[in-house]
């Protein structure tokens, strides 16, 4: 995961949208970066680098979860709260992401304004996210442990690689997609009513 990089891209988009300026991305496309949102009927899609992150994360659990021994179990353990908390990252934290490259260009329709149901729920479910968080959190040292003592250098791996996967939602996704929807509130004001 580089997370570094995408650390520093999504920094960039988010001071674009604070401070009113608009980034190029003529280029983006052919970077397999689309312009996920899509404003006219009301639906977002999770960015699809982001898809392609989460699917990762999922076939490695998947796969861990058939190792055997005390990490396939905590592997299992670990999935059982992992899953239920990605169904609300891909409702309510993730699509509103799709509308960065848009709202970076300047482009903002009145149909954007249905993006707030999701930012809505998630700022009120922040606490929850965040405690789910701490659920995984202690799931992960469990897989970590056990892929420890039983040499599954790969169970420590994942391991390593989602708490740190958790750290960058915690401190860039989900301040991102509230950022978003403060950003669409105070435009919304120009929306005829």
């Amino acid at each position: 995961m580089a997370i570094s990089s995408k650390a520093m891209a999504v920094s960039m988009v988010v001071a674009g949208l604070l401070y009113g300026t608009t980034y190029s991305h003529a280029q983006s496309d052919a970077h397999g970066h689309s312009s996920a949102a899509s404003a006219q009927d009301g639906s977002f899609q999770v960015p699809k680098s982001m898809q392609i992150e989460h699917e990762a994360i999922h076939l490695e659990l998947v796969k861990l979860t058939k190792a055997g021994g005390r990490t396939g179990e905590a592997a299992q353990k670990l999935a059982s709260v992992l899953d239920p908390h990605f169904r609300k990252e891909n409702r309510d934290a993730l699509p509103p992401l799709g509308m960065l490259v848009p709202l970076s260009e300047g482009k903002f329709d009145c149909g954007m304004t249905a993006v707030l149901t999701m930012t809505d729920r998630l700022q009120a479910d922040m606490p929850n996210m965040l405690a789910e968080h701490g659920e995984i959190s202690a799931a992960l040292s469990q897989l970590r442990s056990a892929a420890s003592s039983e040499n599954k250098p790969d169970g420590v791996k994942f391991a390593d690689e989602l708490a740190a996967h958790a750290q960058t939602e915690e401190q860039i996704t989900y301040p991102t997609a509230l950022l978003i929807g403060l950003y669409v509130k105070g435009r919304a004001a120009q929306c005829p009513r």
